[in-house]
């Protein structure tokens, strides 16, 4: 990859990181939705190194038409070896609530309309969780989606505070194999399960390994886009990158006002 980071002093600077942002904030804990996945596995492992079992909460959210059985085991097994107690939260009532209620608008066919109800349901749901522990919700998004835009607005990016938010997906794989997580959930194809079949990399158009280094020469090493295209010969795949950022930028902004006077 393009950018040589040490994963060791990461490691250190996020657990550090996790532990003064939950005490100047006067909370008892935090908050986790646990998917089965890479990062919410390694965002588990890390607020336990820095809080301790008793103060994380993980919980599983499943939606009956769309979550992988194994997923479950996934988390389960994630939050057996961590120690933490682990609360399940079937979704597929609400989001059938909603769709009664909306009626014909609420379309099988509106696959990322929906996806993103699903999303922003589990966000609620967290929230109940940290309201009523006075606790944080912590997020789980990696570099690679927050630039991206890759995330649900008001969903899975409707959090307290972002650890790994500043690793690549490809650099939090690194950390996960220090950390110990189980094999088979790094090497998991990522996804976030809001439809049947969806996965980041094939929505995205590359394997995050190509992505991350297209991102590190946009991002990290501000070159130009006709640079990296020359650099990387991939014109329209690039296109496409710089135009999710351009037009997702608006989701890691705070929403503006207008100026009075």
């Amino acid at each position: 990859m393009g950018r040589n980071i040490d994963i060791d002093e990461a490691h250190k600077n996020i657990v550090d990181f996790i532990r003064k942002y939950v005490a100047d904030a006067g909370n008892n804990g935090v908050v986790i939705g646990l998917s089965g996945g890479l990062d919410s596995a390694v965002s588990a492992y890390l607020a336990v190194e820095a809080l301790g079992k008793d103060s994380v909460l993980g919980v599983m959210m499943p939606e009956l038409s769309t979550t992988c059985p194994d997923s479950l085991l996934d988390a389960s097994k994630v939050a057996d070896k961590l120690g933490i107690e682990l609360k399940t939260v079937d979704i597929s009532k609400v989001v059938d609530a909603y769709a009664l209620e909306i009626g014909d608008d609420f379309l099988d066919t509106n696959i990322e309309t929906n996806g993103n109800l699903k999303s922003r349901v589990r966000m609620c749901t967290l929230y109940y969780y940290a309201n009523l522990l006075n606790r944080l919700v912590l997020g789980t998004g990696n570099k690679s989606e927050i630039v991206l835009g890759y995330f649900t607005k008001y969903g899975d990016g409707g959090i307290d505070f972002e650890p790994i938010g500043g690793l690549y997906k490809t650099e939090v794989r690194i950390l996960a194999r220090s950390l110990g997580v189980p094999e088979d959930i790094i090497k998991k194809p990522p996804s976030a399960e809001l439809c049947v079949d969806q996965y980041d990399e094939t929505d995205l158009g590359n394997p995050y390994e190509i992505i991350d280094e297209i991102l590190v020469e946009l991002i990290d090493n501000r070159k130009g886009v006709d640079d990296v295209k020359e650099q990387f010969d991939m014109d329209e795949d690039i296109d496409e990158l710089v135009k999710r950022i351009q037009q997702n930028a608006h989701k890691s902004s705070m929403p503006p006002i207008a100026h009075i006077g």
